[in-house]
């Protein structure tokens, strides 16, 4: 890695009671860091959603066309998140996080001030493709800074807290469109320039707070200072690993892995099938007013923060640490919500908040056990690709299909044909989870009877 994003080099070790202090102060800034950066990307990320309507109704585009726009943010996601997740690994995440949120925000300013952005699919689609490969900057430098400076013991509540970081970024475009709209006399291209504003005022933070490895602050490793060490823990583990070695070695012979990335597809066809064509659907199908809708779509968000919450919690202390069975049971019950989100009938305005609101206070814990999972499931100079993988399956399986295949659905079949997608997708990933989980079982059996052996 070359530039502004080369890892900082070792420095000599401070005195031993110098070391303590330092840790944690410098976490407590670094996780700030990590959670408003991180948060910042959301208030550019899915601005699109809430500018579809005025697309539909002022320029006369299609649900379907809108959906192959949406799309590019996905696509380009997915691969960002896997790719750069690669690079990520051999790079410095305070230039890494920055760079992403400046682009993305520059982005926004294009859609926002720029008529050419919104006159053809075409423009539409470049842009948002180049700010999905752009937000995939963000989860890949939080996630290489935290196996760094947390331990794998405390890491279970501390991701749990930082992902909520998404649902408050999320959640805060819908006021911050309604500001705009009342600031900039009902000019809708403000759902783009006024959440970019914040962004790069968060970019400028996160500069300012971060930091790259505990090693380049001349402190010792996290599992030397918390003796903590995971199983199979070795030197090598500080050293830096090329892109073959991550990819062969860590990543494609690891079954679990696999078995959570390919759940990941459904859930996230879920999040966003819902997230993103709520405003559209609540307007068409409920007769909501774009007032209620935006305020819809941050309670969505928001209500993620205490589920996420409560799933990790349950995780750790109901299932001493394993995912798969929290998930499972967050996933049954997204499907019930679904199922009244969908056939609640119009003029019933307070069901439908009420069930998607539950649907965000659900669907974030499963995407976040699945994130922990995979940080959990290899060395930590590999869990920027690994978390990666679950992104592209997540994106490019998940998020495109809610894009496009939900879109085009709902124009052929109505919205009762998009929440069968819906539906089959709340089932499918309850089957995966429960499959990861016997997988887990058997290869647990399988290390105590070696164990057993020797």
């Amino acid at each position: 890695m070359i530039g502004i994003f080369k890892p900082l080099p070792h420095q000599p070790r401070l005195a031993d009671e110098a070391v303590d202090g330092t840790y944690k102060k410098l976490r407590w800034q670094i996780f700030l860091g990590i959670f408003f950066g991180y948060a910042g990307y959301y208030l550019v990320r899915k601005n699109f959603s809430l500018a579809m309507p005025y697309l539909i109704n002022e320029m006369g585009y299609s649900r379907g066309d809108l959906g192959v726009a949406l799309s590019a943010v996905s696509i380009a996601y997915g691969l960002s998140k896997f790719l750069m997740g690669s690079v990520s690994d051999r790079s410095n995440p305070r230039a890494f996080l920055a760079a992403g949120l400046i682009g993305s925000s520059l982005i926004m300013f294009t859609f926002g001030f720029a008529p050419w952005a919104t006159g053809s699919i075409t423009a539409m689609f470049v842009l948002l493709f180049l700010n999905g490969w752009l937000q995939g900057m963000g989860w890949p430098a939080c996630g290489r800074t935290m196996v760094h400076w947390w331990s794998r013991g405390e890491r279970g509540s501390l991701v749990s807290v930082w992902n909520v970081a998404h649902n408050i970024g999320g959640g805060l475009i819908g006021p911050l469109f309604l500001l705009g709209l009342y600031l900039f006399n009902d000019d809708w291209h403000s759902a783009f320039y006024v959440p970019a504003m914040g962004a790069l005022l968060v970019a400028g933070f996160t500069l300012l707070v971060m930091k790259d490895t505990p090693q380049s602050c001349g402190l010792p490793s996290i599992e030397e200072h918390h003796n903590d060490y995971p199983e199979n823990y070795s030197e090598k583990h500080e050293e830096e690993l090329s892109a073959k070695e991550i990819f062969l070695k860590y990543i494609l012979r690891n079954k679990m892995l696999w078995y959570i990335a390919i759940a990941n597809a459904f859930i996230y066809m879920i999040r966003y099938g819902v997230l993103d064509w709520a405003p559209t659907y609540l307007s068409e199908a409920k007769d909501f007013t774009v007032d209620k809708s935006s305020w819809a779509y941050f309670l969505y968000e928001w209500a993620g923060i205490p589920g996420t919450l409560l799933c990790g919690w349950i995780s750790d202390k109901v299932f001493n640490g394993k995912r798969a069975p929290a998930g499972i049971v967050f996933m049954i019950l997204v499907t019930v919500a679904v199922l009244v989100y969908w056939f609640n009938p119009a003029g019933n305005p307070t069901i439908d908040m009420l069930a998607l609101i539950a649907i965000g206070f659900l669907i974030y814990g499963p995407v976040m056990l699945i994130g922990l999972y995979a940080l959990e499931l290899v060395p930590k100079k590999a869990a920027g690709t690994a978390a990666g993988l679950t992104g592209l399956f997540g994106y490019l399986g998940g998020a495109v299909c809610a894009n496009i295949a939900l879109g085009y659905t709902v124009d052929a079949y109505g919205w009762d044909g998009g929440f069968i997608l819906l539906t089959t997708s709340c089932v499918a990933s309850v089957i995966l989870l429960a499959m990861s989980m016997s997988h887990g079982r058997r290869e647990e059996a399988r290390l105590a009877s070696l164990a057993e052996a020797v």
